[in-house]
């Protein structure tokens, strides 16, 4: 564990041009950096902010705080099954599109897009939200429509504006593959026959819950360490967690996101049609435009901002919130702002400091390492390949 604590602060219905797939995969039997191997041969996550207290166990209070309960106790070879499966473009129904080409690790897990672009250039309809620290989330998705990574998996997969696969042509494809059909018996050992949709979402599951980041300045000085910080950016800390600006109530610390759906009147760029959000989800009139809060962290590799990729500088961004109450709201339609969205009349010094400090949440230690082959044959893509 302290070792841990420590290291913690990618056939059938195959589509494109692949030469023979190679055969000598092996995967890693180790957990990956900040996780430990329990006897059980399992990978759980250990942190420092397991050492602190939290109010109802849910990642709430000060900054030190403990973090809401996650996900983990997948094994390692679970784990690296989804790293292969998560850059290899089988997974999309025309080989040209992987997991990582709308979650790219040289672009925050996200793709520096407005809106992420799906198979034949379609458009996705939303920017690709970050994968930094999924394993702590309970819903999913921007509109919060599902419970689950593993309920998650077939949305994008299986989207025709995303990566355009089908479930049959998945299967086909993994089980006409002889590495693939002998790395899903290593990682699932008990299970007897071909590859099941259950196994590619668990695996893609494992592998997300690996993506931790927990080990920023931010964090270092939560820790006890003062000097990880800049005078500026304490000052835009405790700007962050005022009263006045609010921002804390629904990006709260650690996790930066309290997970909730917030009607804030989010503008959609020139020429988009208006976004209802989480309304056509839950069927609630006051969740029209409502969006889940994302996390902040690693918030200065993710850029453009927001549900649609409205802003594209962090502090238009945050001067958004000091706009005033509704300011954007399209004429004629009416929405349920949320009550924290005011006019807190922050200086321009103030939303500075803001972004000084959201600066202060950039890690990327524990950035996932991406194949040099996969299994199929095909070259691991991300968004700019």
């Amino acid at each position: 564990m302290i070792r841990a604590l420590v290291l913690l602060m990618t056939s059938v219905g195959m589509v494109g041009a692949a030469g023979p797939a190679p055969t000598d995969f092996t995967l890693n039997p180790a957990c990956p950096p900040g996780f430990e191997k329990t006897h059980a041969g399992v990978c759980e996550l250990r942190t420092l902010y397991q050492f602190y207290d939290s109010l109802q166990d849910r990642g709430v209070g000060g900054t030190r705080t403990a973090l809401p309960p996650h996900r983990d106790g997948f094994t390692p070879q679970q784990i690296d099954l989804g790293r292969y499966l998560f850059f290899d473009p089988l997974l999309s129904g025309d080989g040209a599109l992987s997991c990582a080409s709308c979650h790219d690790p040289a672009r925050g897990l996200s793709d520096g897009r407005p809106r992420s672009i799906g198979i034949h250039g379609a458009d996705a309809g939303r920017a690709a939200p970050t994968l930094w620290n999924v394993a702590f989330l309970k819903r999913f998705f921007w509109d919060a429509r599902v419970d689950s990574l593993e309920a998650l998996a077939p949305g994008p997969l299986y989207s025709p504006r995303e990566m355009g696969n089908t479930a049959t042509q998945l299967l086909a494809s993994l089980n006409g593959n002889a590495t693939y059909r002998r790395l899903f018996q290593e990682a699932f050992p008990s299970d007897a026959g071909p590859v099941t949709e259950r196994q590619v979402y668990t695996a893609l599951a494992a592998f997300q819950t690996s993506l931790v980041s927990l080990n920023s300045r931010y964090d270092r000085y939560v820790h006890g360490h003062d000097a990880a910080l800049s005078e500026r950016e304490i000052e835009g800390l405790n700007v962050f967690r005022s009263f006045v600006a609010r921002c804390s109530e629904c990006h709260t610390p650690p996790l930066f996101t309290n997970e909730q759906i917030a009607v804030i009147g989010m503008p959609e760029p020139a020429g988009r049609p208006f976004d209802v959000g989480a309304e056509a989800i839950f069927g609630s009139p006051k969740l029209k435009g409502g969006f889940k809060a994302p996390t902040l962290r690693n918030i200065t590799r993710t850029a453009p901002y927001s549900h649609s990729g409205a802003f594209t500088e962090l502090r238009d961004a945050v001067a958004f919130y000091n706009t005033g109450r509704g300011h954007a709201t399209p004429k004629g339609v009416h929405l349920y702002l949320h009550w924290h969205i005011s006019d807190p009349k922050l200086t321009d010094a103030e939303i500075d400091r803001i972004v000084d400090f959201l600066g202060a949440l950039t890690d990327e230690t524990f950035l996932p390492k991406t194949p040099a082959l996969v299994p199929s044959g095909l070259p691991p893509l991300t968004q700019g390949e």
